[in-house]
């Protein structure tokens, strides 16, 4: 769906998965800055929205979901996902609940099959699922933002800001209001600082959440009952997770960022070396610079000296080995 904020001057439309927003207005560094500062927003047009109603939502999304939320307050944000049979992650849901409704953002174009998936669970459950996509838009405010929230509003409030579900016809009028607009590079780079994973981009058909420190903040250890739990719970009592996020700080890459995919090798092994991991997302950030999120081995030292491609690499650990 495109949006028609890339109207506004110096708009680059974005690519990939994120296509119908822009990836930037003409200045990746002030629009970074502005929402590290608390001003501007960030078009999130592009992600799917869905909807869950009817007194039964709580209870039975409880026992689908990895989060604990069949007791979540009226306007408390979380997260939650949605595992494989054998406890790979193949959905994340962004979520709030104004008392009436569950709200979710997901990842562009991965409603449909999150829909069906939740629809053929549904039993005899008093609910109501729905694609809500073409008549809401998420909307994205930094911590700290003073923009005014239009009335009856749904919005989702976190440490990091507020999304805002607001109804699709309304975005032009609400980003003359807003503040300075700031792209999908701006929000990601920030995304990378605070080493927040993103589904699609640091998962893969394996991804398993103890990988990417989802523990905690999307799964719950204190309850059961949901589809890949088993995985979870052996993975936690065992305490070996095959892999583990890190954050790398990427030497001399100025010109060239190494993109996703790239390889990592340990820097002592020489361009021989084995293949001990992979970049997941690089970004500009811009008071750290060229930085990454990517996914290494879980017995890759923590001091072990790295290298991307060509690119040398300095770890900090995200997720413990």
């Amino acid at each position: 769906m495109k949006s028609p904020l890339l109207s506004l001057p110096g708009a680059v439309p974005a690519e990939g998965v994120d296509e119908g927003v822009a990836a930037h207005y003409g200045d990746l560094f002030r629009e970074q800055r502005a929402l590290a500062d608390g001003t501007g927003f960030v078009d999130l047009s592009h992600r799917g929205v869905v909807t869950v109603s009817g007194e039964d939502r709580l209870s039975w999304l409880h026992l689908l979901l990895t989060q604990h939320v069949s007791e979540l307050p009226a306007g408390e944000a979380t997260e939650a996902l949605i595992l494989s049979a054998h406890g790979h992650i193949e959905h994340a849901l962004y979520l709030v609940d104004d008392g009436a409704t569950v709200w979710a953002h997901v990842e562009p174009g991965s409603q449909d099959a999150l829909i069906a998936y939740l629809e053929s669970m549904k039993f005899f459950y008093r609910v109501e699922v729905a694609d809500r996509t073409g008549e809401f838009a998420v909307v994205h405010l930094p911590a700290g933002s003073i923009a005014e929230v239009p009335e009856g509003v749904v919005v989702r409030e976190t440490a990091h800001g507020r999304d805002l579900f607001l109804p699709r016809a309304d975005l032009e009028s609400y980003a003359g209001k807003a503040g300075p607009a700031a792209g999908l590079l701006a929000y990601e780079a920030l995304r990378v600082e605070h080493h927040r994973p993103r589904l699609g981009f640091e998962t893969d058909h394996r991804t398993i959440p103890h990988e990417l420190g989802w523990i905690g903040t999307a799964v719950h250890l204190q309850k059961g009952c949901y589809r890949g739990q088993e995985t979870v719970a052996r993975v936690q009592n065992l305490g070996k997770p095959p892999r583990r996020l890190v954050f790398l700080h990427l030497d001399g890459s100025e010109v060239h960022l190494p993109p996703p995919g790239t390889e990592i090798r340990v820097a002592d092994e020489g361009p021989d070396g084995r293949r001990i991991g992979f970049i997941t997302t690089s970004v500009r950030h811009h008071e750290l610079g060229p930085v990454a999120l990517a996914l290494v081995k879980r017995n890759v030292p923590v001091d072990a000296r790295l290298v991307a491609g060509e690119t040398a690499a300095a770890q900090e650990v995200v997720v413990e080995p």
